[in-house]
């Protein structure tokens, strides 16, 4: 009796230390703020640590003593570190390094949206040397796991439907103010390839090779770069729009299922496509799909709305997202989907609520 009254304890603790597993990887993308210091980085990371968090998607931007810094706090906590780059949007550079509109507009001093859409044209090889010596600089920090690619990829050719109220636009085609790179050097490349000069067709948009040739143009920069961050010991992930069929390839020119890269990180923010969280987990398994045949990880990106009490009079999805009642949804959607983990933007929009409903949430097995 004595004998089985322990194996019922033991069995009993056994049940309760399984339900309180974390069965999903976890991880956040977060960036250095004017008030951030080491103390407060720490204090971050070790907080994020103990809801569940294995790895910080981190932006420093090019800032080596910053990446050095947060790299160093992340690793003594056990974090994974990847340093979080927006990588075609850099200033500084030679006006002759930034994309052209079908306009004959540039980048470089007049962009599309938003001022800080500077936009590099990922065929110059002025652009390719500039970021490969960044990446190579960054890469050879010796506590920086990844090198993380962001805005690797055009300014948004058509605008994702949440955002139209927001810039007062109907995107229903390609509209030529954010249509790039029209270039001189783009255009000769292309006429090269195709025998096709393309600022002498009526619309461009409907050119399926013009289209491809930009998204090669992309894919071409991307792999370039990754041979280049390898080479130093590192791996490569790189923060994607969904699809990327659906929506990736033809708002942004990524056709990122041909990309080398070691993890993937799409950014299914439902919100911004007018979607409600049930399509996450439709999204995540055409991403996971459009990569099997490589086995990269895809961590499913989640977009947290801090109002959440004031959702229903946000008008702005960068203001917006899920909810804590619809974190149950996502995660379950995305980890169904064939996701390795999910990515949340921004823990520090995580309210409470939101914390308790993901600690459930990434204890499921799914």
């Amino acid at each position: 009796m004595k004998n089985l009254f322990i194996l019922f304890i033991l069995s009993f603790l056994a049940g309760c230390g399984a339900k309180d597993q974390i069965t999903v990887p976890l991880y956040v993308w977060q960036s250095w703020e004017e008030s951030t210091t080491e103390n407060s980085l720490r204090s971050d990371f070790e907080r994020w640590k103990t809801y569940g968090t294995v790895g910080v998607c981190f932006n420093a931007h090019l800032d080596s003593a910053k990446i050095a810094t947060a790299a160093r706090i992340a690793k003594e906590l056990g974090l994974e570190y990847h340093a979080w780059i927006p990588t075609m949007l850099q200033e500084g550079l030679d006006s002759t390094c930034y994309t052209v509109n079908r306009l004959g507009e540039s980048a470089y001093d007049k962009q599309a949206y938003v001022p800080y859409y500077k936009t590099l044209d990922p065929l110059n090889p002025q652009v390719r040397r500039f970021l490969k010596e960044q990446f190579e600089r960054i890469a050879s920090i010796k506590e920086v796991d990844y090198i993380q690619l962001d805005y690797i990829r055009y300014a948004d050719v058509i605008l994702a439907r949440g955002l139209w109220d927001k810039y007062g636009l109907t995107m229903n085609e390609e509209y030529p103010k954010a249509d790039y790179c029209y270039c001189d050097s783009c255009v000769a490349a292309f006429q090269r390839t195709s025998g096709i000069d393309i600022r002498q067709v009526t619309d461009p948009s409907t050119n399926q090779e013009w289209a491809q040739f930009r998204c090669d143009a992309i894919t071409g920069l991307v792999n370039e770069l990754v041979d280049a961050i390898h080479a130093k010991g590192k791996k490569v992930s790189a923060d994607v729009f969904p699809g990327p069929q659906s929506y990736a390839v033809w708002m942004v020119r990524q056709e990122w299922n041909k990309w080398n890269v070691d993890a993937y990180f799409p950014m299914n923010y439902n919100d911004f496509y007018k979607e409600p969280a049930e399509w996450i987990g439709k999204v995540t398994a055409e991403e996971v799909k459009s990569v099997a045949d490589k086995k990269t990880p895809v961590y499913s990106g989640l977009f947290i709305c801090r109002d959440w009490q004031n959702k229903a009079n946000l008008i702005d999805p960068e203001h917006s997202g899920l909810l804590p009642s619809e974190i149950e949804e996502a995660v379950a959607g995305s980890m169904k989907a064939g996701a390795t983990g999910v990515c949340l933007f921004t823990p520090n929009d995580m309210t409470p609520e939101h914390w308790e409903a993901l600690r459930k949430a990434i204890r499921k097995t799914y």
